[in-house]
């Protein structure tokens, strides 16, 4: 349930950019990409990650953008979802670069 929320969120997102920042189908995405997050980790893992010490600065931004959509002023929400997105998953960025690059590795894809 939880991957799957995450997944219509991040199509909502999507799509409501594709048609020139559409805010209510970026605040869905925004809530079903949160509620997602929520299904996938629990609700105190999430709680945790969003309110760390380190990351709050990167909360605070993101939580603010969503906020910013929801009252539709989409363009202006989604940078400060954006900045706030990245500050929140800075640490994560290299370990998914590490996967993309060791996809080169499998036998099949390299030939490709």
């Amino acid at each position: 349930i939880g991957v799957g929320l995450v997944g219509f969120g991040l199509f909502f997102l999507l799509f409501g950019t594709l048609l020139y920042f559409d805010s209510v189908l970026l605040a869905f995405g925004n809530i079903l990409f949160l509620s997602g997050l929520v299904f996938i980790i629990g609700f105190r893992r999430t709680f945790t990650f969003f309110f760390q010490r380190t990351k709050l600065k990167g909360s605070s931004f993101f939580f603010g953008g969503l906020l910013v959509v929801l009252m539709r002023w989409p363009i202006l929400g989604m940078l400060l979802e954006a900045y706030g997105f990245i500050t929140l998953f800075r640490s994560f960025f290299p370990v998914a670069f590490g996967f993309l690059g060791s996809l080169a590795n499998i036998p099949l894809l390299s030939q490709v």
